[in-house]
């Protein structure tokens, strides 16, 4: 095939000696998380109303499937629409764990807790995730007598397709916001605290309108002060959240 081919010249390149390999530096500490979704049931436990015995073997078999693929850390969502995975005086019992909101587990334990250890015991980190304005969920079940779109009903909004929502702008859902987050932080051994990936609703969640915040909203123009509607709702919470830990 050699001799069927046309002659060509031969050419010479010069290599270029100036560039060199790109040093990456080792990583000391990787992040290798993975999100645990308790709303909707969607990771655990499975259903709502499970034996507390099959819970936690649910928990342990995620715990593990993580520490054998080399995961460091777990995302546990503890407070999915203004209830508790674990124990709190301030909302009530999640109705994704025992399938009616404000009923403690039977026998009791404390699921927050019993994550921290298992987690820890397997050298994963424990961080908590908390939905901060999502009072009720569709997927959560009825609304109790405990719920806070009953107990602070000044605070939520209902939005056409079903859900309920705290008015992030106003100061007593600040407040209590930061109360729950600070009620986990100094009662529980965590690594770490999530907020959710959004605060006021997807548009589909109220029929592609406006968020129905009218009454704060008028109350905010009438007072004429910047603070606290301007600004974002996730900077309303991490101001007030970083004041109160300053204090």
């Amino acid at each position: 095939m050699a001799s069927c081919s046309s002659p060509k010249t031969a050419t010479h390149q010069t290599p270029q000696t100036d560039i060199k390999p790109a040093s990456v530096p080792d990583a000391v500490r990787e992040f290798r998380a993975a999100w645990v979704a308790t709303v909707a049931n969607i990771n655990w436990p499975s259903k709502p109303g499970l034996s507390v015995s099959d819970q936690q073997k649910e928990a342990i078999t995620l715990l593990d499937f993580l520490q054998q693929h080399h995961f460091n850390a777990v995302i546990f969502q503890v407070r999915p629409q203004a209830d508790a995975l674990y124990k709190s005086t301030l909302e009530p019992w999640s109705y994704y764990l025992t399938g009616q909101q404000g009923k403690a587990p039977e026998p009791f334990y404390d699921p927050l807790q019993f994550w921290i250890e298992a987690a820890h015991k397997r050298g994963l980190e424990l961080h908590v995730w908390l939905n901060p304005y999502r009072a009720h969920h569709v997927a959560g079940g009825p609304i109790s007598d405990q719920s806070l779109v009953k107990t602070k009903p000044g605070l939520v909004v209902q939005l056409k397709e079903g859900y309920w929502w705290f008015d992030p702008s106003l100061k007593e859902t600040q407040d209590h916001g930061v109360n729950v987050v600070m009620d986990i932080v100094k009662r529980y051994d965590i690594d770490g605290v999530h907020f959710d990936d959004y605060f006021y609703p997807y548009p589909s969640y109220n029929k592609n309108e406006d968020f129905p915040d009218t009454a704060s909203w008028k109350k905010y123009q009438q007072a004429g002060v910047i603070y606290p509607a301007v600004i974002g709702a996730e900077r309303v919470l991490m101001t007030s959240l970083n004041v109160y830990m300053a204090k």
